[in-house]
């Protein structure tokens, strides 16, 4: 029976896809940034007192917590089967689909217009959207709910498998 399923649902497809560039970079002048402030602040503040303590854990708490993002936050993974299309996107960010519950799937651009941004968005038009750049995506439409549109390198691909 647990062989039978894994048999019967070979995965068709895989992708991971990472951040973009431009995200890369905003994240990595960020970081830059911080750190620059911080041994500016080391430089011209000799004495490390609690007050310098205080000045460094606030710098170094939003490091850490822009780290984490980066990590957490650093691709999608795709996964199609016979029967299911899954996507993960970080830690606490997953979605499963019924191949047979999608009703239309079309290559898009995941446009900041449209949703604001990278990550997990909210569109203006009621869909939702696990974006890693503002390139190439595949808008799924199932035939309940809001349009789930999510990056890809290869949305025509996808979308031919989704519609065999």
């Amino acid at each position: 029976m647990f062989i039978e399923y894994f048999v019967m649902n070979q995965v068709e497809y895989l992708e991971w896809v990472p951040i973009g560039k431009f995200i890369k970079a905003a994240i990595l002048v960020l970081v830059f940034f911080i750190i620059s402030v911080m041994i500016l602040v080391l430089i011209f503040i000799q004495p490390f007192d609690a007050e310098t303590f205080i000045d460094y854990a606030v710098p170094l708490g939003l490091l850490v917590f822009i780290l984490f993002l980066l990590g957490n936050f650093r691709g999608i993974k795709i996964r199609i089967d016979s029967e299911k299309l899954s996507l993960k996107y970080g830690l606490f960010n997953s979605k499963s689909i019924m191949l047979s519950e999608i009703d239309s799937c079309k290559e898009v651009k995941a446009s900041f217009r449209r949703f604001g941004g990278v990550g997990v968005r909210y569109g203006f038009d009621r869909s939702y959207a696990y974006t890693t750049s503002f390139g190439n995506a595949v808008e799924i439409t199932p035939k309940r709910g809001r349009p789930f549109i999510f990056s890809s390198k290869y949305p025509n691909k996808i979308c031919q498998l989704i519609s065999k």
